[in-house]
């Protein structure tokens, strides 16, 4: 499997490529912007990107949508309760912060337990409310990219609309860190001194 990380935009956020290494078929996550380096991942694993996928709804990872849309043609998946945030007024100005524009319509509606596959490579939904209503976790065995949910050092805010402290926390403790040890941690953003963790790791900070 082929699986790059890019932090992109002056936000810190981390958009990720995963791809078939023999189909050459690619997964886009979060691609929030700087176009360029995006796309000179996927020239560089020679990658047909035939799906993006949102695991949430803010802008700052939202605002790339519709370029790699239009240069790829690639299906556009957010969890149904975040939809509604793609073409909010809010959504659609705050994108010109990352050089983006309001996204297109998604074309699949995700819930917990979809599968969203590139070749031999799957990526299974899990629904992580907490940051958003519809905030997701997307794993295939030995990794997880948990979006805005959990960071290596912290969570993702909880006083924005429709986030819960009591729900993201639950998220965390009842689908993420009970995921195999050794699982890495492929978070949303730069938020701290590592790039990547493991549920070990994070077991230790909010289990004990």
């Amino acid at each position: 499997m082929i699986l790059e990380q890019m932090m992109v935009t002056g936000m810190a956020v981390f958009c990720y490529l995963v791809a078939d290494e023999k189909t050459g078929e690619g997964i886009l996550i979060d691609p929030a912007g700087d176009h360029d380096i995006i796309f000179a991942a996927v020239k560089k694993h020679n990658c047909d990107v035939t799906s993006l996928i949102n695991t949430h709804g803010h802008f700052d990872h939202t605002s790339g949508n519709d370029r790699i849309i239009r240069e790829t043609g690639a299906a556009l998946c957010i969890h149904e309760k975040d939809a509604k945030m793609l073409k909010s007024i809010s959504t659609r100005v705050l994108s010109r912060v990352n050089k983006g524009k309001g996204s297109p319509k998604p074309m699949r509606m995700l819930q917990d337990g979809d599968i969203i596959k590139a070749g031999s490579v799957s990526l299974k939904v899990i629904h992580t409310p907490g940051h958003t209503p519809g905030g997701i976790c997307l794993y295939t065995p030995g990794h997880v990219f948990t979006g805005d949910t959990l960071f290596t050092e912290g969570m993702g805010r909880t006083d924005l609309g429709g986030g819960s402290y009591k729900e993201i926390m639950k998220s965390i403790t009842e689908k993420i860190l009970t995921l195999p040890d050794d699982t890495i941690i492929w978070p949303g953003h730069h938020y701290g001194r590592f790039p990547k963790s493991t549920v070990k790791e994070q077991k230790r900070i909010y289990m004990g």
